[in-house]
């Protein structure tokens, strides 16, 4: 009975510890959201308020009026999109040419691929903007693009669950006639659902949520994406908050809506790999 106690006691402080850590991951988006309601003279005034006095949706009219925020939603989901998709389909098929294929120098190709994840992005800034405008591709949505369609860690992922797939499988599939590529598509895919859930929701949440590539290769504002657009509202001279906030929350709430949608999948496949 004291064990049980003991039991119900750590139960509870681990439930406390969680919402307590909870709150306080939350505290900003919904300082954010409840921003976006306010005024910019009420900002000034009550600083440590976050409950608006009256409630206004200024801020969004402004965010859709006072710049091209629909042109900027628009080429976020394309190039998150395009880039979800070619991702998904070159880490499951180099992911599975080195889970299931034989060829000299596979161990040595697969560790030069991981160390290429050890590697900052900022280290290899200036050598990708050079080679985007030597091939002419300088402010298009290209230079967004084809930089990230090969995803290392995309590659090790994939490659980690397609491993654990049955080579008999694989094997009666040839004996059965079927090609490399029908094996792939109909063997290999089906039986890694998690990972490829868990894989698009990080490619999308990073391509839409990425500020530092379309600052370097784009310039014509109706090219831009949407985490530009807080740029546009708050600079050095301006600041309107209440704006900003609006467009942050435009911004964020694809990402909920995709994660809230895919969540088992993406539980699942986080689940799985932490069990390899």
């Amino acid at each position: 009975m004291k064990r049980k106690g003991i039991y119900k006691t750590y139960h509870y402080i681990i439930i406390a510890f969680l919402i307590v850590f909870c709150g306080i991951m939350m505290f900003p988006m919904v300082w954010m959201f409840l921003t976006s309601f306010r005024t910019n003279a009420d900002i000034r005034m009550n600083k440590t308020s976050i409950l608006p006095e009256v409630w206004t949706m200024e801020g969004y009219v402004k965010a859709f009026t006072q710049a091209p925020l629909m042109k900027w939603f628009l080429n976020s989901i394309l190039i998150t999109l395009v880039l979800t998709g070619t991702v998904i389909i070159t880490s499951t098929l180099i992911g599975y040419v080195f889970a299931k294929y034989e060829f000299k120098m596979k161990k040595t190709l697969f560790v030069l691929l991981l160390a290429t994840m050890m590697v900052p992005g900022q280290v290899t800034m200036i050598p990708r903007f050079l080679m985007i405008q030597k091939m002419g591709l300088f402010n298009t949505q290209w230079a967004l693009i084809i930089p990230g369609i090969v995803s290392a860690f995309g590659i090790y992922l994939s490659r980690q669950f397609i491993a654990d797939i049955p080579d008999s499988i694989c094997e009666a599939a040839k004996i059965d006639g079927a090609a490399p590529f029908a094996i792939y598509w109909r063997i290999i895919l089906p039986n890694i659902k998690p990972a490829i859930g868990s894989l698009g929701i990080f490619t999308a949440m990073m391509s839409w949520n990425d500020y530092l590539n379309p600052l370097l290769m784009l310039n014509d504002k109706e090219k831009m994406t949407l985490p530009l657009a807080l740029v546009v509202f708050s600079t050095e001279h301006t600041q309107d908050l209440t704006t900003t906030m609006a467009a942050a929350t435009v911004i964020m709430l694809p990402m909920i809506i995709i994660f809230i949608i895919f969540q088992k999948q993406f539980i699942k496949g986080l689940a799985l790999s932490g069990m390899k």
